[in-house]
């Protein structure tokens, strides 16, 4: 049976839909993240956004931990690793690009307490783990100590910006901590001595401004701890 001109001419005048494409759901996810956060980054948001099924995105993402992964992976493309990759003490350049990245974490809470779990796997996230390694290596820490060591750094960093987030987000967190620093100060000096004497101590800085000192520790640790058992 021949269409009628009309249909024929509706169809003809829309729009063609853009091919879905991996890197086009990654930006999609990477947009709707900047705007309302990780949590509304899942299949069926972004399959709303595409003008498409959820089902035909996983021909490209297998699930929403991949797909979060992939967005961590896309922002860590924005890392400058020119120091990392230049000269000067290895440590501090180390130091620096943990902090690097650990500061795109801090940047998205949400994505941090994801990336416990799911770690991204893209060209992004091997260029800075290659960078750390080579660093690792300039120093002189043994090939073992070196991969399990970097794999140490960057969990603690991870680790670091989620707590944060996670604190940051609880409407409990000011009391908690309120509460905390009551109990140290008014320690015993008799029964607990070393919390009296370290009250200060323990309440002072940061997150972030421990970081780089809790880096250092970790690196000139690892130089000197076999690895056995393996």
């Amino acid at each position: 049976m021949t269409a009628r001109p009309g249909n024929l001419i509706g169809r003809r005048e829309r729009p063609v839909k853009p091919a879905l494409t991996r890197e086009g759901i990654v930006a999609t996810a990477v947009a709707v993240m900047r705007a309302e956060g990780l949590e509304e980054v899942t299949m069926r948001r972004l399959a709303r956004e595409l003008d498409t099924g959820p089902a035909s995105l996983y021909a490209y993402v297998s699930n929403t931990a991949e797909l979060h992964a992939a967005v961590l992976d896309e922002l860590l493309g924005a890392l400058d690793l020119c120091q990392a990759e230049g000269g000067g003490d290895w440590r501090e350049r180390l130091a620096g690009a943990l902090t690097s990245y650990a500061k795109v974490l801090f940047e998205h809470p949400g994505l941090a307490r994801s990336a416990l779990t799911a770690r991204p796997s893209g060209e992004h996230y091997l260029r800075l783990l290659e960078s750390l390694l080579a660093l690792l290596d300039k120093g002189g820490v043994p090939p073992v100590q070196t991969a399990w060591g970097v794999d140490v750094l960057l969990r603690f960093a991870t680790a670091t910006a989620a707590e944060h987030s996670t604190r940051g987000q609880s409407t409990d967190a000011e009391a908690e901590w309120d509460a905390l620093t009551h109990a140290l100060h008014r320690a015993s000096e008799q029964s607990h001595p070393h919390v009296h004497a370290l009250a200060g101590s323990l309440l002072a800085g940061s997150p972030r401004a421990s970081l780089t000192w809790c880096f250092q520790m970790l690196i000139n640790g690892m130089a000197h701890t076999p690895v056995t058992g393996y």
